[in-house]
């Protein structure tokens, strides 16, 4: 309990602090940016597999075509999800991001519900119904769905859904996303080189070593999440996501000075709120069991 608790703690600050990693990169189209990601993420992930000798899960893989299935699944969640945060990021919305992973704490404890069957309590609920209701009231104010918030909520949501219940560890089960998803991030890479529209190639310097980092800064935080993930129920998971919002949050608003007011701040407050009621509940209710939890290998 105590591992997981660190490691999906030390994965909510790091993700807290990629806005500064993304505003560095925002002469690479956003595309781009997640097609390097996969491919640096996958070269970093061979030479930890190389050095650890972990390579045993690859015949279990490919005797169960579902667990494959599976894997694919919380891989294109995971490219929906860094799509979206990227574009966010390097148009001047990192507010509405921080909306997003706000919500998706109490998207967790609904699919938890559905697919675990864990059982929400009253206040769980009550926090689950005001953050839906402020999304529903939010709509209405801007006269549009907070789409970017929505996207990325359910798009977290259900990729850590799947991590949780996924048969391979963390770092195997990164691998195997990152290598699934490459022949297609090859594809895009030979074709945008044929074109001449290679923008790793058109970048300077600095933006070159940028992309080239994005396997061990996207990879880390990912391994640590699902190494939290693995150890700790999917409603307390939900509970700590907080802090990623929260430093976005501070960011968007205090360093590049996006706007925070009016309807906005009026949501924000409310579900704020729902999270502290959710938060201050299931620490109370939640801790003298979860400590008695086994704590599996990564």
């Amino acid at each position: 309990m105590q591992a997981g608790m660190f490691y999906a703690f030390a994965s909510y600050v790091l993700w807290g602090m990629f806005p500064l990693y993304f505003k560095a990169l925002q002469d690479i189209p956003p595309v781009d940016i997640v097609m390097h990601r996969m491919l640096w993420s996958f070269l970093f992930l061979v030479v930890v597999l190389a050095y650890r000798k972990q390579w045993a899960w690859i015949g279990t893989v490919l005797r169960r075509p579902y667990v494959l299935a599976g894997f694919a699944a919380s891989a294109l969640l995971l490219a929906i999800n860094w799509v979206t945060y990227v574009w966010a990021c390097n148009n001047d919305h990192i507010v509405d991001a921080s909306l997003g992973y706000f919500v998706s704490p109490l998207v967790s404890v609904g699919l938890g519900f559905v697919f675990l069957g864990e059982r929400p309590r009253f206040i769980q609920w009550l926090s689950i119904l005001i953050a839906a209701s402020t999304v529903i009231w939010l709509t209405w104010q801007t006269g549009h769905p907070p789409w970017i918030s929505l996207a990325l909520a359910v798009s977290f949501g259900g990729y850590g859904l799947l991590r949780k219940t996924a048969s391979l560890g963390a770092l195997p089960g990164l691998a195997l996303e990152t290598a699934l998803v490459l022949p297609l991030t090859l594809a895009y890479l030979a074709l945008s080189t044929f074109h001449g529209e290679n923008s790793f190639m058109a970048a300077s310097t600095t933006s070159r070593w940028l992309l080239a980092a994005a396997g061990p800064i996207t990879s880390i935080p990912l391994l640590l999440f699902a190494a939290g993930a693995r150890r700790i129920p999917l409603s307390l998971l939900g509970l700590l996501q907080y802090i990623t919002p929260t430093i976005q949050l501070l960011l968007g608003v205090w360093l590049y000075n996006e706007q925070l007011d009016g309807a906005k701040l009026i949501g924000f407050t409310v579900i704020w709120s729902a999270l502290a009621l959710y938060s201050a509940e299931g620490l109370w209710r939640n801790w003298p069991s979860i400590r008695r939890q086994p704590d599996p290998v990564i």
